[in-house]
């Protein structure tokens, strides 16, 4: 028995997760455990459809076990958001591995590159911060420094996929980890491409296509194609843009205070956010927040975190429980496997879950108020408290 982490977020699922799927088993895995982030993605975006649909499909189409990524992990930044999907299947106590894509498709490479970001951000810390001051991103600060002594390197952490690669690594290497990194590379269609090529496309290009009203059969499996138009046709997609007004309204009845304890806020950057609230809309508030140091994708995490109540000291736990979403017979095993090893408790009820003490109560309930906050960006708005109803997806089949 080798049990395999994956760290996901199918929004939505497509070919090229399907072909990480076989590689992974190919590469020796006889079971597959998932983080999936939840209704709210890294990007800083709804996901396309509801967790517990998207956790059913994983199921049925190579993951065997999906436990949620808390959602104040799946709206941080890269490293943040590897260091609580590694730590939920690290505390599996029965993962062997840990599966991702990247562009290099080298393991060693991305070790290597870890470890020259790790000796860049300790010993140019003042040349970094001096480039960001220019009105840089952190990111763009460490590459151009990195580039400076070591281009191969430089070249590696350029790629999104392989940037996220390093940090997965740097979060093994943190916690200690006995998992091994193993990694495919990335086929055919880029990260957050606009084109396809022989049947792969990127999510954002599928995201677009199903708001576009167009088919992504070509694209992904017939069972999540169908799932698609079933949800379109009962509006029960989610799109960011139906919360605007909500956005708009919270920000326009918060203070600075408010903002500045929100996560991922620095630098002064809650009095940008809180003199863009005479915006009149979504578009214009994001355009009128960012800088070249700022990047949209953090400028729209910050405006959900703003939105749900995830601050700084949410950041400071790291989750103190699993929430199991699907599994099947191999999923089984896998939780059979973890008895007597986990060192955290998982399970499928979030009230129970909510027990376990204060921090379970207050990552519950972020996760509730997440869920209520995500009914409304469905095209058809669904009840609140639905987290509390969940029934989760047991596959025996």
């Amino acid at each position: 028995m080798k049990v395999s982490g994956i760290i996901c977020e199918y929004n939505p699922f497509h070919n090229g997760h399907l072909y990480h799927i076989r590689k992974t088993r190919e590469n020796g895995a006889t079971h597959i455990a998932a983080v999936m982030s939840g209704n709210f993605v890294q990007r800083g975006d709804t996901a396309v459809m509801d967790k517990l649909e998207r956790a059913r499909l994983a199921v049925r189409s190579g993951a065997d076990l999906v436990i949620e990524l808390p959602v104040q992990y799946s709206l941080a930044s890269a490293e943040n958001f590897a260091s609580g999907a590694v730590h939920l299947l690290d505390s599996l106590g029965a993962v062997d591995e840990l599966s991702f894509g990247s562009e290099c498709g080298d393991t060693q490479k991305l070790l290597k590159a870890m470890e020259t970001v790790d000796l860049a951000a300790l010993t140019h810390a003042d040349e970094i911060k001096s480039i960001m001051e220019k009105g840089y991103t952190y990111p763009r600060a460490l590459n151009s420094v990195v580039n400076g002594y070591d281009p191969e390197a430089a070249a590696v952490i350029a790629e999104p996929n392989n940037t996220l690669a390093v940090e997965y690594l740097r979060a093994l290497k943190r916690s200690g980890s006995a998992m091994e990194p193993f990694t495919v590379m990335r086929e055919k269609a880029a990260h957050d491409g606009t084109e396809a090529s022989d049947g792969f496309a990127s999510a954002s290009m599928l995201r677009e296509m199903i708001e576009n009203g167009e088919s992504i059969d070509s694209f992904t499996t017939e069972e999540w194609a169908a799932a698609v138009r079933n949800a379109v046709k009962n509006g029960e997609t989610a799109s960011m843009s139906r919360l605007e007004r909500v956005i708009l309204y919270k920000l326009r009845t918060c203070s600075v205070e408010e903002i500045a304890q929100i996560c991922d806020v620095g630098q002064g950057l809650e009095h940008r956010i809180y003199g863009a609230r005479m915006a009149g809309s979504l578009d214009e508030l994001l355009f009128t927040v960012k800088t070249k140091r700022y990047t949209m994708a953090r400028i729209r995490r910050i405006m959900l975190a703003l939105l749900i109540g995830i601050t700084k000291t949410d950041m400071e736990q790291l989750p103190p429980y699993g929430r199991i979403l699907a599994f099947n017979e191999r999923g089984r095993e896998i939780l059979a496997r973890a008895k007597g090893s986990a060192v955290i408790p998982f399970g499928s009820s979030i009230a129970k879950l909510s027990q376990l003490g204060d921090t379970a109560e207050r990552f519950a309930e972020l996760e509730i108020r997440a869920s209520d906050i995500y009914g409304l960006a469905l095209d058809t708005v669904t009840s609140a408290q639905k987290d509390y109803r969940a029934k989760i997806m047991i596959d025996m089949e």
